[in-house]
């Protein structure tokens, strides 16, 4: 596989949204993602063209119906025409048609990887409410995915330059944060962060463990989380194997692990990595998504509606997904 260029499945994501717009400027103005993938836009042909015109950019686009035509492009933009009649009036709208547009994109997309037409997935933002609206019964990209592939454990990885991030957990209540923690869990938890490591490249990962409360709860003063589940869970995945330190107080895991003593952190809840990975370099976060029988990174913004169809969307993060897809697919 390395022998050989790659194809990544690139999805447009929500068509009201940036995605189309940051699709685009990452191939056009950043020419040399084209020596890394051969890139094939899962979306709407008439939403890219209509955008390449509004960027006043020249695009020659060209609608494949097999993966297995999808060679070296050149100048051309390959494009899987999910929904050949769809157009956008007015960009900037939570509405089912989007959130029906980005599903079917992502669905087409998977379907590729499972077959091995693609090596990778890198996708564009989609909306949650217009998900929703669509009836499409997953929250997120992460569940689309692993419901979809039948996956059990996947597990979502940030990378910001030198810093991976695990998370334990993901979308729940703050309060119910302490309630979900276990010993065994925690355990798993640490054991799939090292078979996705070893997966994408670390052969022997080096793992810390965040803590939950301030200075890892003090012996005590601060909350008794460390002392009855997260020590001993660190000391029975040490029996296991596993290299791992911790818990380490939050407000430093992260800047140990970003200057190298660390290969990755699972930290704990959404915001405690989210934070750390943002504050250090917004625009240059990715997420990976591991444990399916595929990669799939992502851009670490959302849809940003707000500034759709604008002209002024950021594209960096969908060139550093796109980087990470080549570093890190198998």
């Amino acid at each position: 596989m390395r022998s050989m260029k790659p194809r990544f499945a690139i999805t447009a994501g929500d068509p009201y949204g940036i995605g189309p717009e940051i699709v685009l400027k990452s191939f056009i103005l950043h020419p040399d993602l084209n020596t890394l993938c051969i890139p094939v836009i899962f979306g709407s042909r008439q939403v890219l063209e209509q955008m390449a015109r509004s960027l006043k950019i020249k695009v020659i686009f060209q609608s494949v119906d097999s993966l297995d035509q999808v060679e070296e492009q050149g100048d051309l933009i390959h494009c899987y025409d999910v929904q050949p009649s769809f157009t956008v009036s007015e960009f900037g709208r939570i509405c089912a048609e989007g959130g029906e547009m980005a599903y079917q994109g992502l669905q087409k997309a998977i379907t590729a990887a499972q077959q091995k037409k693609v090596q990778a997935i890198v996708t564009a933002p989609v909306n949650k409410e217009s998900l929703r609206l669509a009836g499409v019964p997953y929250l997120d990209h992460t569940e689309m995915l692993t419901e979809l592939t039948g996956s059990t454990r996947s597990m979502t990885l940030f990378v910001t330059g030198t810093l991976r991030i695990f998370f334990y957990t993901r979308h729940i209540p703050f309060a119910h944060i302490a309630g979900a923690l276990n010993i065994n869990k925690v355990v798993i938890g640490l054991q799939d962060c090292q078979r996705n490591l070893k997966q994408i490249g670390f052969e022997q990962p080096r793992l810390a463990l965040a803590a939950l409360n301030p200075h890892a709860g003090e012996q005590g003063l601060f909350g008794r989380e460390e002392i009855e589940i997260l020590v001993p869970a660190v000391k029975k995945a040490r029996q296991l194997g596993i290299l791992v330190d911790g818990p380490i107080p939050a407000d430093s895991v992260f800047h140990l692990a970003k200057e190298g003593k660390f290969d990755a952190v699972m930290s704990l809840y959404h915001d405690q990595g989210h934070i750390a990975a943002k504050t250090l370099d917004f625009r240059r976060t990715v997420s990976l998504t591991l444990g399916l029988p595929f990669l799939r990174t992502s851009v670490d913004h959302g849809t940003a509606f707000d500034i759709a169809g604008q002209g002024i969307a950021d594209e960096t993060s969908m060139v550093e997904a796109i980087i990470a897809a080549h570093r890190y697919y198998w």
